[in-house]
C-alpha cells in the first residue's frame, strides 16, 4: 500500500502574516484562517476557524520582541496539538532571543535554549528557521530543524551587481565564518573587522584586519539591530580608501536610530529579506522575498524530498 502524506495548511501570527501569506502563495495554496481573541488585560487567545485534524501545519512566525509573538506561536502549537494535526512545523524566519546562545557571564540566562524547549514542549515536530545567530542553537532541539540560509537569495543579486575588485567583509570575528562562505562562491577577497564593546550594543573600538583600498566592499551579517556596527564599519572602510560599501543582513531589526543611521552613513545599500516587516521605506534599503525560498523547502519538507541542496553554506 502506497503511503500518502497528510494534506498541508499554512497559518500565521499576527505579526507575520504578510510573510505567510506570500509563503502561501508560492506553496500554492489559501493562507489557514486563524483569530485571535483579546482580553482587556492584554491576554489573548488564538483558534483555528478551520479542521486541521490528520493533517501538516506550518505555523509561520518570527519571533522578535515583543514577547507576545513568541506567546502567540507557543499558543498556536498548544492549540494545534489539542486540535489533533499529525505534524506541526514551527516555521520561524527569524528566531528571536538567539543571541542569548550561552552564559558569556555569570548569573544570565541561556535563552535561546528555553526558546528551543518551550517549543517543544508546546508541542512542534519540526523547526524551520534561517540564518540563526549562533549555528550551534540546532543542537538545543531534540526534533528537526530545517536551518536554511539566505545566502541563497542573496547572492543571485550579489551576481547582477557585476561589482568589480569585490570584496567581501564581516563585521565582527564571529561572522567570519558567513564572509568566507560568500567569499568562496564569489571567488572574492575578505576582510574582518575586530570589534569591542562597552555593553550591548554599544562599539568601544573597531579594528579592520585586511586591507579595503580601491575594492567594492559587501559586509555580510545574520542581522542589523540599531546599525550601529555596520555604520561604523562602513565609514571606516570608505576613510581607508574603498570604491563603496554595501551590506547583506538577512533579519532587518532596525530598532531605535537605525534608521537614521543607515541613512547618514557610508553604506551605499542594505539588502534584507522579509523575516521581519520593515518599520518604515528607504531609498538605502532593498528586502529580498524569502518566501519563495521557504515556500520551496515546505514543499520538500511534505513531499519527504531532500533540501540538502538549499545549503549553500
Amino acid at each position: 500500500m502506497s503511503h500518502i502524506e497528510p494534506e498541508a495548511k499554512i497559518f500565521a501570527c499576527s505579526q507575520s502574516v504578510y510573510l505567510a501569506e506570500q509563503i502561501a502563495k508560492h506553496y500554492g495554496v489559501e493562507l489557514g484562517k486563524v483569530t485571535f481573541s483579546k482580553y482587556s488585560d492584554g491576554e489573548f487567545q488564538p483558534s483555528f476557524e478551520e479542521s486541521i485534524r490528520g493533517l501538516r501545519v506550518f505555523l509561520v512566525c518570527s519571533t522578535f520582541p515583543s514577547a507576545d509573538n513568541l506567546m502567540e506561536l507557543l499558543l498556536m502549537i498548544d492549540a494545534a496539538k489539542r486540535a489533533s494535526a499529525r505534524h506541526i512545523t514551527a516555521v520561524i524566519p527569524y528566531f528571536g532571543w538567539a543571541r542569548q546562545d550561552r552564559k558569556d557571564k555569570p548569573r544570565v540566562p541561556i535563552g535561546a535554549k528555553l526558546v528551543a524547549k518551550l517549543l517543544e514542549t508546546a508541542g512542534a515536530t519540526r523547526i524551520m528557521t534561517m540564518d540563526l545567530h549562533a549555528d550551534q542553537i540546532q543542537g538545543f532541539f531534540e526534533k528537526p530543524v530545517d536551518h536554511l540560509f539566505a545566502s541563497t537569495i542573496f547572492l543571485p543579486y550579489v551576481r547582477s551587481l557585476n561589482l568589480e575588485n569585490l570584496t567581501i567583509a564581516s563585521p565582527d570575528m564571529g561572522g567570519s565564518k558567513r564572509a568566507y562562505a560568500y567569499s568562496k562562491f564569489l571567488e572574492s577577497d575578505v576582510v574582518i573587522c575586530y570589534k569591542q564593546r562597552k555593553a550591548a550594543n554599544v562599539i568601544d573600538t573597531m579594528e579592520l584586519i585586511g586591507d579595503v583600498r580601491g575594492r567594492n566592499v559587501i559586509l555580510v551579517d545574520d542581522m542589523i539591530d540599531t546599525g550601529g556596527t555596520l555604520a561604523k564599519a562602513a565609514d571606516m572602510m570608505m576613510e581607508r580608501g574603498a570604491l563603496s560599501v554595501r551590506a547583506i543582513c538577512t533579519h532587518a531589526i532596525l530598532s531605535g536610530g537605525a534608521y537614521e543611521k543607515i541613512e547618514n552613513s557610508q553604506i551605499k545599500e542594505l539588502i534584507v529579506t522579509d523575516s521581519i516587516p520593515l518599520k518604515k521605506e528607504s531609498e538605502k534599503i532593498r528586502a529580498i522575498s524569502c518566501a519563495p525560498l521557504f515556500a520551496e523547502v515546505m514543499h520538500m519538507v511534505q513531499n519527504n524530498n531532500s533540501i540538502s541542496g538549499k545549503f549553500l553554506m
